[in-house]
């Protein structure tokens, strides 16, 4: 079963985005804080971070870097997510080593079939 983290600090799009992808099949684990989501992709391993930009103890640049910097998890894909749009800042994103980005809110239809983009399958 593909396992995906989804790191945000609001409680109710973090549950949205895990009751989502769990009902399309993925393994999820969810996590308030960057260190909360650091720690449990080391645990777990994930194949997906789900990342938003802004949570409480870092931003999710320098959780997604420090992500990268080790051993366990640097080939995890981390993608952005964020209610600001990000449309045309790529380039900083995949700098930052982000694999993609996803704009809040989520939109339940498609979700599942954007977080499969980022090398992601369900059973």
């Amino acid at each position: 079963m593909t396992s995906v983290l989804v790191v945000d600090d609001n409680h109710m799009n973090r549950k949205l985005a895990v009751d989502v992808l769990s009902a399309a099949g993925f393994q999820t684990f969810g996590a308030a804080t960057a260190q909360q989501g650091i720690a449990l992709a080391r645990e777990h391993v994930p194949d997906v971070i789900l990342m938003d930009l802004r949570l409480p103890d870092m931003d999710g640049v320098d959780a997604t870097r420090m992500l990268a910097a080790h051993e366990r998890t640097a080939l995890i894909p981390v993608v952005a997510m964020s209610a600001s749009p990000l449309e045309g800042n790529e380039d900083w994103l995949e700098e930052a080593g982000f694999a993609g980005w996803l704009e809040k809110p989520i939109h339940v239809s498609t979700f599942p079939e954007q977080v499969s983009r980022y090398g992601v399958k369900t059973q």
